[in-house]
């Protein structure tokens, strides 16, 4: 029966994410219990909800917090009624410590990418390529391999906003051309970041799980590239031929320390895989050491530009000067804030259900069952229906028994199994809303043919180069 239970969980589970506080010695087991059937219910019902954003407009992280919340004053009194509250305190500050690190590193990350976006860094990339007047196919090639590039820095959910921006100014005239480009851009922003520990959320929380080291990540370089070239190849050959008009001239260009913040960005990237390799401090803190830097800087670029305010405009009377001028607390503000507290909602929830004990059964039954290989191949394929993130930290959260290799492979499917469709990644949803009506969940899904081989391709290229 517990294997029944298992498999049937499997698909839901294995969706969510959470870094649970192992406890097999637990004092009470809720595995069939009505608290433990309960607890699932919770989850299945806020998780549907999730995956209905789109349709009923209802934020993601308001039912994943209400979920987390319900779970764990389930198991809370349920342990209290025993009197064994104490071991539910521990499992709960567990996993709270581990969504902070989690949140304070993306916190740094998305407000240097934001600060990066407001002094027109990426808008004069953008200008810069309308002015080249490349043909759609070379434009095609062009804005997926700078996704594939860019994305193992920045996120591969601003490079594929980027990158879109770019396609959709260029082929207005063309929806084919959008369609296709914009489904290059989802696959190349997954395949490049699934390399690099910043590349994604799926990548970032190995690396800072401690599961692999930092530099064990670009073995996964080439079968990222092959997961890119297959389906990039295929759809080549379906590209309308010619140019798209010459845009209007642009006159933009990168705003005062614009370039400057940039080379913070990479310095602070080096500051946190110093801190993790050479003196084994969690990479978060060197994210906020970088963030001084930032800080610092801000200051600096702050003052200089209320100065030059100052000089070239007369300020009114009662006028204040507050909010000219670069303002780093801005940037924070504007983080995907609905984002980072989907994690904390979803990371707790999960947390609950692994201190009940479901994770460790579904762990026994697809990694035991199964076999590593055939249930990491799984992994990416699941995680084609919801966003990968969640499935990597499913996967972490069962912790099971693997070589490296094993662990670079799910690693690699998670990241470019999203691919496979739309909805797969967080990439994917965001550049249906912005093409909307040219890209679509059914022009993505006519090339998944295309996408699946590259898929299978990256993962013999692995299995082959890892022997």
């Amino acid at each position: 029966m517990s294997k029944v239970i298992a498999v049937l969980l499997t698909a839901v589970l294995s969706l969510a994410p959470g870094l649970v506080w192992a406890n097999p010695d637990r004092t009470l087991d809720l595995i069939g219990h009505p608290v433990g059937y309960a607890a699932i219910a919770i989850f299945v019902v806020a998780y549907i909800l999730v995956m209905l954003e789109e349709k009923i407009h209802l934020a993601k992280s308001k039912p994943m917090l209400l979920a987390a919340g319900l779970i764990w004053i389930l198991v809370a009194w349920t342990y209290r009624e025993a009197g064994a509250d104490g071991e539910v305190e521990a499992a709960i500050r567990h996993n709270f410590l581990e969504y902070a690190e989690l949140f304070f590193f993306l916190l740094v990350a998305m407000t240097y990418i934001n600060a990066m976006l407001e002094r027109g860094v990426f808008d004069q990339l953008r200008i810069w390529l309308l002015g080249k007047g490349y043909g759609y196919r070379q434009l095609f090639w062009i804005t997926g391999t700078l996704a594939f590039c860019i994305s193992p820095v920045a996120d591969n959910l601003t490079t594929a906003l980027i990158m879109c921006a770019v396609v959709m100014a260029v082929g207005r005239d063309s929806a084919a051309f959008v369609s296709l480009s914009c489904i290059n851009i989802v696959v190349g922003a997954n395949a490049g970041g699934a390399f690099s520990p910043f590349g994604d959320i799926t990548t970032l929380m190995v690396w800072q799980k401690g599961i692999l080291p930092f530099q064990d990540f670009f073995q996964l370089f080439l079968p990222a590239v092959v997961n890119f070239l297959v389906p990039a190849t295929l759809m080549h050959f379906a590209l309308p031929k010619g140019k798209p008009a010459q845009p209007e001239t642009y006159d933009k260009v990168i705003r005062p320390g614009g370039l400057i913040i940039c080379a913070l960005f990479l310095l602070t990237i080096a500051t946190a895989i110093c801190f993790h390799q050479f003196l084994h401090i969690p990479p978060v803190f060197g994210m906020m050491t970088g963030l001084g830097y930032l800080k610092l800087f801000g200051f600096y670029l702050k003052r200089h530009e209320e100065y030059h305010w100052s000089e070239s405009y007369e300020t009114p009377p009662g006028d204040s000067s507050e909010g000219r001028g670069f303002n780093v607390f801005s940037h924070i503000a504007r983080a995907e804030w609905d984002t980072l507290f989907f994690f904390y909602g979803v990371i707790m929830a999960v947390g609950g259900l692994g201190f009940i004990g479901y994770l460790g059964m579904i762990s026994a039954t697809l990694y035991g069952d199964l076999g590593p290989t055939f249930a990491n191949v799984m992994i990416g394929v699941i995680s084609a229906l919801v966003d990968n993130i969640p499935v990597m930290f499913a996967v972490l959260t069962m912790n099971p028994a693997m070589p490296d290799y094993q662990w670079l492979l799910v690693t690699l499917t998670a990241g470019v199994g999203g691919s496979l469709l739309s909805i797969g990644s967080a990439a994917g949803v965001a550049l249906m809303g912005q093409a909307r009506g040219q890209y679509t969940f059914l022009s993505h899904l006519k090339w998944t043919p295309a996408i699946a081989l590259g898929y299978v391709a990256s993962i013999g290229v692995h299995l082959l180069l890892s022997g």
